[in-house]
Protein backbone atom coordinates (compact mmCIF):
# COMPACT_ATOMS: atom_id res chain seq x y z
CA UNK A 1 0.00 0.00 0.00
CA UNK A 2 1.26 3.76 -0.98
CA UNK A 3 1.88 6.12 2.04
CA UNK A 4 -0.32 9.15 1.63
CA UNK A 5 2.00 11.70 2.28
CA UNK A 6 4.55 11.23 -0.68
CA UNK A 7 1.57 10.58 -2.53
CA UNK A 8 -0.03 14.07 -1.62
CA UNK A 9 3.77 15.57 -1.85
CA UNK A 10 3.95 14.40 -5.16
CA UNK A 11 -0.31 15.77 -6.10
CA UNK A 12 -2.69 13.71 -8.99
CA UNK A 13 -2.07 13.74 -12.30
CA UNK A 14 -5.46 14.55 -14.65
CA UNK A 15 -5.57 14.94 -18.03
CA UNK A 16 -9.01 14.21 -19.58
CA UNK A 17 -8.79 15.49 -22.83
CA UNK A 18 -4.81 14.13 -23.72
CA UNK A 19 -6.28 10.83 -22.62
CA UNK A 20 -8.99 10.93 -25.00
CA UNK A 21 -7.73 12.11 -27.87
CA UNK A 22 -4.45 10.61 -27.64
CA UNK A 23 -4.85 6.84 -29.27
CA UNK A 24 -6.29 8.51 -32.54
CA UNK A 25 -4.19 11.49 -32.48
CA UNK A 26 -1.05 9.78 -32.31
CA UNK A 27 -0.81 6.72 -34.58
CA UNK A 28 1.48 4.52 -32.47
CA UNK A 29 1.61 0.88 -34.47
CA UNK A 30 2.64 3.10 -37.45
CA UNK A 31 5.42 5.26 -35.59
CA UNK A 32 6.34 2.93 -33.22
CA UNK A 33 5.00 -0.75 -33.49
CA UNK A 34 8.79 -2.13 -34.39
CA UNK A 35 10.50 0.03 -31.35
CA UNK A 36 7.60 -1.54 -28.89
CA UNK A 37 8.58 -5.21 -30.54
CA UNK A 38 12.09 -4.15 -29.52
CA UNK A 39 11.10 -3.17 -25.85
CA UNK A 40 9.44 -6.33 -25.17
CA UNK A 41 11.31 -8.75 -27.00
CA UNK A 42 12.31 -12.03 -24.96
CA UNK A 43 11.44 -11.05 -21.64
CA UNK A 44 11.51 -13.10 -18.88
CA UNK A 45 10.60 -12.71 -14.73
CA UNK A 46 9.14 -9.66 -13.44
CA UNK A 47 8.79 -6.98 -16.00
CA UNK A 48 7.72 -3.61 -14.36
CA UNK A 49 6.34 -0.98 -17.38
CA UNK A 50 6.64 2.48 -15.77
CA UNK A 51 3.93 5.17 -17.36
CA UNK A 52 1.87 2.57 -19.64
CA UNK A 53 -0.30 5.43 -20.74
CA UNK A 54 -3.82 4.18 -22.69
CA UNK A 55 -1.79 0.52 -22.93
CA UNK A 56 0.37 0.72 -26.28
CA UNK A 57 2.97 -1.87 -24.78
CA UNK A 58 -0.20 -4.25 -23.85
CA UNK A 59 -0.47 -5.59 -27.53
CA UNK A 60 2.84 -6.45 -27.87
CA UNK A 61 3.93 -7.83 -24.33
CA UNK A 62 0.45 -10.48 -24.91
CA UNK A 63 1.30 -11.88 -28.40
CA UNK A 64 5.10 -13.09 -27.25
CA UNK A 65 5.75 -12.57 -23.53
CA UNK A 66 4.14 -15.68 -22.03
CA UNK A 67 4.90 -17.03 -18.35
CA UNK A 68 6.07 -13.55 -17.24
CA UNK A 69 4.97 -10.94 -14.33
CA UNK A 70 3.96 -8.27 -16.14
CA UNK A 71 3.60 -5.33 -13.72
CA UNK A 72 2.79 -1.47 -14.70
CA UNK A 73 1.85 2.27 -13.25
CA UNK A 74 -0.24 4.48 -14.51
CA UNK A 75 -1.45 7.47 -12.45
CA UNK A 76 -3.75 9.30 -14.88
CA UNK A 77 -7.00 7.86 -14.30
CA UNK A 78 -8.05 8.49 -17.60
CA UNK A 79 -5.63 6.79 -19.72
CA UNK A 80 -5.48 3.89 -16.99
CA UNK A 81 -9.28 3.17 -17.79
CA UNK A 82 -8.30 3.24 -21.40
CA UNK A 83 -5.26 0.80 -20.20
CA UNK A 84 -7.26 -1.54 -18.34
CA UNK A 85 -9.83 -2.11 -21.68
CA UNK A 86 -7.12 -2.46 -23.64
CA UNK A 87 -5.33 -5.52 -21.82
CA UNK A 88 -8.91 -7.13 -21.71
CA UNK A 89 -9.53 -6.55 -25.45
CA UNK A 90 -6.21 -8.25 -26.12
CA UNK A 91 -5.76 -10.71 -23.83
CA UNK A 92 -2.52 -8.66 -21.94
CA UNK A 93 -2.28 -10.18 -18.17
CA UNK A 94 -1.06 -7.76 -16.00
CA UNK A 95 -1.27 -5.40 -12.71
CA UNK A 96 -1.98 -2.20 -13.23
CA UNK A 97 -1.89 0.41 -10.93
CA UNK A 98 -2.31 3.66 -9.85
CA UNK A 99 0.90 5.09 -9.25
CA UNK A 100 3.67 7.54 -10.00
CA UNK A 101 7.46 6.55 -11.25
CA UNK A 102 8.93 8.91 -8.15
CA UNK A 103 7.39 6.54 -6.03
CA UNK A 104 6.82 2.89 -7.47
CA UNK A 105 5.27 0.94 -4.80
CA UNK A 106 7.67 -1.61 -5.45
CA UNK A 107 10.46 -3.49 -2.98
CA UNK A 108 14.16 -3.05 -3.67
CA UNK A 109 15.72 -5.62 -6.14
CA UNK A 110 12.18 -6.51 -6.98
CA UNK A 111 12.26 -6.19 -10.82
CA UNK A 112 14.26 -8.31 -14.00
CA UNK A 113 13.72 -5.44 -16.64
CA UNK A 114 11.54 -1.53 -16.44
CA UNK A 115 10.38 -0.57 -19.89
CA UNK A 116 10.16 3.60 -20.36
CA UNK A 117 8.48 4.23 -23.40
CA UNK A 118 7.65 8.26 -23.63
CA UNK A 119 7.47 8.54 -20.50
CA UNK A 120 10.23 10.47 -18.86
CA UNK A 121 8.92 13.19 -21.23
CA UNK A 122 6.27 13.87 -19.17
CA UNK A 123 7.41 12.80 -15.15
CA UNK A 124 7.60 15.68 -12.98
CA UNK A 125 11.25 14.80 -11.28
CA UNK A 126 12.37 12.86 -13.76
CA UNK A 127 15.63 12.16 -11.71
CA UNK A 128 13.75 11.03 -8.67
CA UNK A 129 11.99 8.53 -11.03
CA UNK A 130 15.27 7.23 -12.21
CA UNK A 131 16.61 6.85 -8.44
CA UNK A 132 13.38 4.89 -8.40
CA UNK A 133 14.06 3.00 -11.26
CA UNK A 134 17.55 1.95 -9.75
CA UNK A 135 16.17 0.87 -6.31
CA UNK A 136 13.31 -1.47 -8.03
CA UNK A 137 15.61 -3.24 -10.41
CA UNK A 138 17.61 -6.06 -9.49
CA UNK A 139 21.64 -6.00 -9.95
CA UNK A 140 22.02 -7.08 -13.87
CA UNK A 141 18.54 -6.03 -14.76
CA UNK A 142 17.72 -4.06 -17.68
CA UNK A 143 16.14 -0.39 -18.11
CA UNK A 144 14.81 -0.86 -22.09
CA UNK A 145 13.60 3.08 -23.01
CA UNK A 146 12.14 4.23 -25.90
CA UNK A 147 12.16 8.32 -25.29
CA UNK A 148 12.32 11.67 -27.13
CA UNK A 149 15.04 13.53 -26.18
CA UNK A 150 16.12 17.61 -26.99
CA UNK A 151 16.79 18.34 -30.11
CA UNK A 152 20.57 19.84 -31.51
CA UNK A 153 20.45 23.46 -33.71
CA UNK A 154 17.57 25.53 -34.82
CA UNK A 155 15.44 22.67 -33.72
CA UNK A 156 16.44 23.04 -30.05
CA UNK A 157 15.47 26.55 -30.44
CA UNK A 158 11.78 25.80 -31.59
CA UNK A 159 11.44 23.26 -29.25
CA UNK A 160 12.11 25.73 -26.20
CA UNK A 161 9.58 28.71 -27.87
CA UNK A 162 6.94 25.76 -28.38
CA UNK A 163 7.59 24.18 -25.07
CA UNK A 164 5.62 26.29 -22.73
CA UNK A 165 2.51 25.66 -25.17
CA UNK A 166 3.44 22.01 -26.18
CA UNK A 167 3.62 21.25 -22.47
CA UNK A 168 -0.15 22.61 -21.65
CA UNK A 169 -1.37 21.05 -24.83
CA UNK A 170 0.18 17.63 -24.17
CA UNK A 171 -0.56 17.19 -19.82
CA UNK A 172 2.72 18.46 -19.19
CA UNK A 173 5.13 16.56 -22.15
CA UNK A 174 8.26 18.28 -22.08
CA UNK A 175 9.90 18.72 -25.58
CA UNK A 176 13.83 19.67 -23.97
CA UNK A 177 14.59 16.78 -21.70
CA UNK A 178 18.50 15.67 -22.25
CA UNK A 179 16.59 12.44 -21.35
CA UNK A 180 19.08 9.86 -22.10
CA UNK A 181 22.26 11.38 -21.01
CA UNK A 182 20.25 11.25 -17.70
CA UNK A 183 20.25 7.96 -18.22
CA UNK A 184 23.51 7.44 -19.51
CA UNK A 185 25.51 9.40 -16.95
CA UNK A 186 23.74 7.71 -13.78
CA UNK A 187 26.20 5.39 -11.62
CA UNK A 188 23.52 2.84 -11.36
CA UNK A 189 23.40 2.16 -15.58
CA UNK A 190 25.77 0.28 -17.64
CA UNK A 191 24.82 0.70 -21.68
CA UNK A 192 24.06 -1.96 -23.53
CA UNK A 193 23.12 -0.14 -26.63
CA UNK A 194 21.74 3.19 -27.80
CA UNK A 195 20.65 3.81 -31.24
CA UNK A 196 18.65 6.80 -32.42
CA UNK A 197 15.75 5.91 -34.50
CA UNK A 198 14.23 7.75 -37.37
CA UNK A 199 10.87 7.96 -36.48
CA UNK A 200 8.97 10.84 -35.10
CA UNK A 201 7.66 14.46 -35.88
CA UNK A 202 9.10 17.54 -35.02
CA UNK A 203 9.32 19.26 -32.43
CA UNK A 204 8.39 15.57 -30.31
CA UNK A 205 12.41 14.04 -32.10
CA UNK A 206 14.55 13.19 -31.88
CA UNK A 207 13.60 9.85 -30.62
CA UNK A 208 15.73 7.36 -29.15
CA UNK A 209 15.83 3.24 -28.01
CA UNK A 210 17.77 1.57 -26.14
CA UNK A 211 19.00 -0.91 -23.07
CA UNK A 212 20.76 -0.22 -20.17
CA UNK A 213 21.80 -2.52 -17.36
CA UNK A 214 21.85 -2.19 -13.60
CA UNK A 215 25.30 -2.81 -12.32
CA UNK A 216 26.03 -5.88 -10.32
CA UNK A 217 28.33 -3.74 -7.61
CA UNK A 218 25.42 -1.83 -6.22
CA UNK A 219 25.89 1.53 -7.58
CA UNK A 220 22.77 3.75 -7.22
CA UNK A 221 24.01 6.90 -7.51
Amino acid sequence: MLDSSPQRELGGIDHPFVAAVYDTAVPDRLLFGTHREYLTADLSGRVLDVGAGTGANFPYVADGSDGIDYRAIEPDPHMRRQAAEKAREVGCEVSLRDARAELLPYPDDSVDVVLSSLVFCTIADPDRALEEVARVLKPGGELRFLEHVRADGWRATGQELLNPLWSRAAGGCQLTRDTVERFVCHDAFAVEEIERTAVGIFPATPIVRGRLRRRRDGSRG
